[in-house]
């Protein structure tokens, strides 16, 4: 073979390399999609409107939705179990105003900076899902999908369709926290 031989064999190779790069790059499938960054509680209620679409025999006759004030600190710890709401932006809650039912549907987004997977991971440990006189949360399932966080609680068949519906309306999650009620029977009864 002569040099100009060589030559072409070696450009013919680098061109399919570039090919066969552009071909893997173009049909990898794309990153699934985060939710738009939120930049209002009136974002956030209509994201739980959004959620709430198709999904209205689950959600109990009295739930209001209601943007809570920040800064008040008893009020964020009552509804996200957070001890204050410094790292919040805005918090929206749906909850019943008088239910035998245990619900709390609360969405949040955080401040530039904070780490919303860890403030899920925290409301999921800290919130009280006993907080209602007569009843409890069966199940709490918290996480997050850009500046948003998302706190379910209440029954396994409530809340469980909620959770779904707000992971499929905002596509890329962060990672997902549950926990379930652990009933403690006096010891006689056991």
């Amino acid at each position: 073979m002569n040099k100009s031989t060589k030559i072409i064999i070696a450009i013919v190779s680098i061109i399919l390399v570039i090919v066969v790069l552009a071909v893997v790059i173009l049909t990898k499938p794309k990153d699934e999609k985060q939710v738009e960054k939120i930049n209002s509680a009136e974002e956030l209620e209509g994201l739980i409107n959004k959620v709430y679409e198709g999904q209205e025999n689950l959600i109990p006759d009295s739930a209001q939705t209601q943007v809570i004030d920040i800064t008040d600190d008893v009020m964020v710890k009552s509804f996200t179990g957070l001890d204050n709401g410094n790292d919040l932006e805005y918090l929206v809650v749906s909850e019943p105003m008088i239910s035998s039912q245990a619900y709390s549907f609360v969405l949040l987004t955080v401040k530039e900076g904070v780490n919303a997977d860890k403030i899920a991971e925290t409301i999921k440990d800290k919130v009280d899902y006993r907080k209602w006189i007569c009843v409890s949360a069966e199940k709490v399932y918290t996480t997050s999908s850009g500046n948003v966080v998302c706190l379910i609680m209440s029954s396994e068949e409530v809340a469980k369709p909620i959770y779904e519906k707000f992971k499929t309306l905002v596509g890329t999650v962060g990672q997902e926290y549950e926990k379930t009620e652990e009933i403690e029977l006096p010891p006689e009864m056991y």
